[in-house]
């Protein structure tokens, strides 16, 4: 059984599309997970609370 290039393409067009998808959803469950939202919280004044100061 021999498989040439054009069913090699659309299977990786396929099966890439749901990985992407499914890591698009699992990145934003990540993100959205009551649990880490103290986390992202504390990571986005984080920034402005250190440098957020005139240079002295």
């Amino acid at each position: 059984m021999t498989v040439d290039h054009q069913t090699l393409v659309a299977i990786a067009k396929s099966w890439g599309m749901f990985y992407l998808i499914a890591m698009a959803v699992a990145a934003t469950a990540y993100a959205l997970w009551p649990s880490h939202r103290q986390r992202f919280d504390r990571a986005k004044h984080s920034i402005l609370d250190k440098d957020d100061n005139p240079w002295s």
